[in-house]
């Protein structure tokens, strides 16, 4: 690591620091989503305590914890926890996004306090998501309704950053079945959702009983046969992370046959990711909270590779935080949200904010990760 390197992560990380002591003050135990005015609203979306990304605030917490040894983030993170929890009894409104919820709170609850409630709930979340297998096509379903219409054959590639509660599930009862059901559909989605030059579609279709592949589909990129960039992160962190819990180095070859594609990009864009690498050129659409999820499947892989493969991942990392940083980092300790330019899709834009909280969480553990203070979550 170049001297320059290390003055970049350290001031980043004081710089989040203060950041997050003025955001805990204001945010609390709210369950934040987008800042609107500079301001975050506590369970903002439709789905209210069920939205995805509703488990990544208290991951923040969990993470400003454990580097920090601040007990006021861990009673924050265990209050914000028990309202979480609550979405369990919401049966229809849960889905594949299920171990988002519940990986950064109730699983790194159980693990840094021993809480049995903890414990429960990402049991209960893992048996949830379990539930959602199809046995004949070997995927989770995804969604249950969505603004395409049926998705009963429908798997994304953002799910494999849900397999890490079923991984767990595994470990803290010793039931195969968990780990099983998530290496099925990590292995379906290195058959169908990624191609040989490291792209992937967002969605692949395949007929609900017979299991048969019915081909790709648009989602939130340009277009079926594009390379939605967030759906890209996912595959280099996604992938990366089904190595590190089988063990199988076909998944650590797909991360890195995926993290090239993304580099050879990055390369020619600033390292600024764009919402899709297979766009038209103009209008200039960015995605920085891909960039973020980048920049930690990048650190996985480095992790992963003997000493003399590190290097091209680790520089990617710093490149692309650096770079999503200098553009669109928001450190003004009055206002909520960190990272602006976030885009949640190509077309349907719709959100009024452009800072998401599963873009700050990632951003956060890069940083950590970086500076050796990152707690495992996933």
């Amino acid at each position: 690591m170049s001297d320059s390197a290390e003055r970049w992560q350290d001031a980043a990380f004081r710089r989040l620091e203060r950041k997050m002591e003025r955001q805990l003050e204001r945010v609390g135990s709210s369950i934040p989503y987008a800042p609107i005015k500079g301001r975050y609203i506590d369970c903002m979306m439709p789905g209210g305590l069920s939205w995805w990304t509703n488990g990544f605030w208290s991951g923040m917490l969990w993470q400003m914890h454990m580097a920090t040894k601040e007990e006021r983030y861990k009673e924050t993170a265990q209050k914000v926890d028990e309202r979480l929890g609550g979405a369990l009894s919401q049966f229809e409104g849960l889905n594949h996004d299920i171990g988002f919820m519940f990986s950064p709170s109730a699983v790194t609850n159980w693990r840094v306090t021993g809480n049995t409630d903890s414990r429960r709930q990402a049991l209960h979340a893992a048996n949830l998501l379990a539930g959602r297998f199809n046995p004949t096509g070997n995927f989770i379903r995804a969604w249950d309704e969505s603004m395409w219409g049926d998705t009963t054959g429908w798997m994304i590639i953002d799910c494999l950053l849900n397999l890490p509660l079923l991984y767990w599930a595994t470990d803290e009862t010793g039931d195969p079945r968990f780990a099983d059901i998530a290496t099925r559909h990590a292995n379906t989605a290195l058959s169908f959702i990624s191609r040989g030059d490291g792209s992937c579609c967002h969605i692949a279709s395949f007929a609900p009983k017979s299991g048969e592949f019915l081909g790709s589909v648009e989602g939130q990129g340009f277009s079926k046969d594009s390379s939605w960039s967030r759906g890209q992160a996912w595959a280099v962190y996604g992938f990366a992370l089904a190595c590190r819990h089988t063990e199988d180095t076909a998944f650590l070859d797909k991360a890195k046959n995926c993290a090239h594609y993304c580099i050879a990009n990055l390369a020619i864009s600033d390292w600024l990711p764009f919402v899709d690498f297979r766009a038209p050129k103009e209008p200039v659409k960015h995605d920085s909270g891909a960039g973020a999820i980048l920049a930690c499947g990048f650190l996985e892989i480095a992790e992963r590779v003997p000493d003399l493969e590190k290097r091209m991942y680790l520089d990617a990392a710093y490149k692309t935080l650096q770079a999503i940083e200098k553009k669109f980092a928001n450190w003004d300790p009055e206002t909520d949200g960190i990272l602006r330019g976030a885009t949640t899709m190509y077309h349907n834009d719709r959100m009024p904010s452009d800072s998401f909280i599963y873009g700050d969480y990632f951003f956060m553990e890069a940083i950590l990760r970086l500076c050796d203070k990152n707690y495992m979550i996933w």
